[in-house]
């Protein structure tokens, strides 16, 4: 069941990161609305609403739970540039995830969605001074101080987490 809930794996990342790491990282980010468009490409209404594991998100919950999540970590990459380690509000995923508009919407209105909010996350990326990317935000949950370069990493691995949700499927069911 694991291998279905977290087919990439975990994210994990101990010690220094290197301006050539946050570059890969980048590249991911940037990279993500294209990525998870082609991995959703032809998928009928009846195959996006089929769960990517038993007691999953459907598919169409993966997409639209990717552009609520990277949402919010774009607005904690701003709040931490513009404040002194700013404690962000958590938000109920699995909540907003069984909203009407992640359970039925269709999948186009959060990859556009997530086309120009990596285009302005990317330029604010871009432009940053690497010491910039020591800068943190603290997550209320956990009481743990969060670096926006080791977030940079996050969020490339959850964007690609979820492309192998929807990509592993398609996979498994010869889609």
């Amino acid at each position: 069941m694991d291998e279905l809930r977290y087919p990439i794996g975990l994210f994990a990342h101990e010690g220094e990161i290197s301006r050539e790491q946050l570059q890969e990282w980048m590249a991911d980010i940037e990279s993500t609305p294209s990525r998870l468009r082609e991995a959703v490409a032809g998928l009928s209404d009846e195959q996006l609403d089929t769960p990517y594991r038993p007691g999953g998100w459907t598919l169409r919950q993966v997409v639209h739970h990717v552009a609520d999540s990277h949402m919010n970590s774009y607005t904690r990459f701003k709040l931490a540039l513009t404040e002194e380690e700013p404690t962000i509000r958590p938000y109920y995923e699995e909540r907003w995830a069984e909203l009407s508009d992640g359970k039925s919407a269709p999948v186009e209105l959060s990859l556009t969605l997530l086309d120009a909010l990596h285009s302005r996350w990317m330029i604010v990326l871009q432009d940053m001074e690497h010491e910039q990317f020591a800068r943190a935000f603290v997550h209320p949950e956990s009481g743990k101080t969060i670096r926006l370069d080791w977030n940079v990493g996050n969020y490339a691995w959850h964007g690609n987490h979820h492309i192998a949700h929807i990509t592993s499927l398609r996979a498994r069911r010869g889609w």
